[in-house]
C-alpha cells in the first residue's frame, strides 16, 4: 500500500534495514534499527517538510527518534533536510561540509530558479553540514550494530561515500549508483569513477542487496552493469582527448541517451586535461 504522497512503504531489505522509494526525485531513503530502539538514517532530502515527512514516515515502523544521521554527499536533495534531524550526530565525508559551506547557497540558488514547486519549501532551509568527519573509513555503533563508512574515491561528487551494514549484507551506494536513470554528472569525475565502483565491486556479494541513491534496489549484477557503463565513458573521453573521436561520435557511442552523454564525456576530457582540479580548488 502506498501513501498519499505515492511513495512507496518501507520495504525491509535486510535485517532491520528498512528502504523508503519517494517518488520525488525517485529517491531511496535508508533506515536501520539498531539492538536498542535506535535508529541510523541515511541522507535526508531536499527540504526540512521533507525530512519531517521521513520522520512521520518513520512513526510507521514503530521507530523512536533518529539518534544517527549519515550524508552520502553533500548535494542539496540528500542535505537539505539536515537540521531537522539534530540533535543526532551527522556523519559525512571532511570534503561534504566543505561542499555545503561552499556551494550551499549556490545550490540553494539554482533549485529555487530549475524547481518552481520545491521553491516556497526551501525559504526554511539552514545549511547544516555533517559534524562527525572522516577521510578514509569510519564505524558508528548503533547499539550494538556496526556501521561502516568508507569513502571509496571520487565519482558522481568528491565526497561520495557508501554505508555498509555487514550484519545484514546490505550497502547504501548513494548517487555512485542510480538505477533506472543515467547518473548525474555535473559535479562528477568520469575518469576516476570506473574505480571508485570496482572498490565497490570488491564490497558487494552474491547476496548482497546494493541501495542506489535513486531508483530500484538491485544486487550485484546492477553494480557491474554500471561499471561497465563508467568504464565506456572513461574511454570514451580517452579517445576524445587522444584525438582518435569526435564528441559527437562519441556521444552516438556512449551507454547513455545522446542527451545525457554529452557532459560526463566533456567532463571526462576536462578531468583528463586538469580543468577539474582548478574547478574543484576552494
Amino acid at each position: 500500500m502506498t501513501t498519499a504522497r505515492g511513495d512507496d512503504p518501507w520495504t525491509e531489505v535486510g535485517d532491520r534495514v528498512f528502504v523508503r522509494r519517494y517518488r520525488f526525485y525517485d529517491q531511496d531513503i535508508v533506515a536501520v534499527l539498531g539492538d536498542g530502539g535506535e535508529v541510523l538514517l541515511v541522507d535526508t532530502r531536499s527540504s526540512p517538510a521533507q525530512a519531517r515527512e521521513i520522520l512521520d514516515d518513520l512513526r510507521t515502523l514503530g521507530a523512536g527518534p533518529v539518534t544517527v544521521v549519515v550524508n552520502t554527499h553533500g548535494h542539496y536533495d540528500h542535505v537539505f533536510g539536515n537540521a531537522q534531524l539534530r540533535p543526532a550526530p551527522i556523519w559525512g565525508h571532511e570534503r561534504c561540509k566543505v561542499m555545503i559551506e561552499s556551494t550551499g547557497e549556490q545550490q540553494l540558488a539554482a533549485v529555487r530558479a530549475q524547481v518552481a514547486e520545491l521553491a516556497p519549501e526551501l525559504t526554511e532551509v539552514v545549511l547544516d553540514p555533517p559534524d562527525q568527519l572522516f577521510s578514509d573509513t569510519a564505524t558508528v555503533d548503533l547499539g550494538g550494530r556496526e556501521i561502516r563508512l568508507a569513502y571509496l574515491g571520487r565519482g558522481h561528487t568528491d565526497n561520495d561515500i557508501v554505508v555498509s551494514i555487514p550484519d545484514a549484507d546490505v550497502l547504501c551506494a548513494g548517487d555512485l549508483l542510480e538505477n533506472g536513470a543515467p547518473p548525474f554528472f555535473g559535479d562528477g569525475y568520469p575518469m576516476d569513477w570506473p574505480a571508485t565502483v570496482e572498490a565497490m565491486l570488491a564490497m558487494v556479494g552474491e547476496r548482497t542487496v546494493v541501495v542506489p541513491g535513486h531508483g530500484d534496489h538491485a544486487g550485484l549484477g546492477f553494480v557491474r552493469s554500471q561499471l561497465e557503463a563508467f568504464r565506456s565513458i572513461a574511454s570514451l573521453a580517452s579517445r576524445v582527448d587522444a584525438g582518435e573521436l569526435d564528441l559527437d561520435s562519441a556521444i552516438a557511442l556512449a551507454p547513455f541517451p545522446a542527451a545525457a552523454a554529452r557532459e560526463p564525456i566533456e567532463r571526462g576530457v576536462a578531468q583528463l586535461r586538469g580543468e577539474l582540479e582548478v574547478e574543484a580548488t576552494p
